[in-house]
């Protein structure tokens, strides 16, 4: 079996250099508002959402297909949910209706 050196190395250097896919992503609730305004993930992974405020928090979404209630999220508290379905998500927080984050689900 011939191997062509060049490209064989080539392409472990660039596999080598592709950034790693996060299998988790997490979101902080600080200030009355999330980190980031959007994050995107892929179908199966997960977010966890952090409440860091010395408040509590009421997480939730309500789109089909992806929707959760956190309930109320002491602060220090965390929890993680599993996206099971493309598209777009809008999670809120149902006690600080201007906390608003977009989760896109690939």
């Amino acid at each position: 079996m011939h191997f062509n050196i060049p490209i064989l190395s080539a392409a472990l250097l660039i596999a080598a250099a592709a950034p790693l896919h996060a299998e988790n992503v997490i979101v902080y609730q600080e200030g009355k508002k999330f980190s980031e305004a959007e994050v995107a993930v892929k179908v199966g992974e997960t977010v966890t959402f952090t409440n860091k405020d010395p408040i509590t928090h009421n997480v939730y979404s309500s789109t089909p297909g992806m929707a959760f209630d956190l309930k109320q999220q002491k602060p220090d508290e965390s929890t993680t949910i599993t996206f099971d379905h493309v598209g777009e998500a809008t999670v809120q927080c149902a006690i600080h209706p201007l906390m608003k984050l977009k989760v896109d689900v690939q």
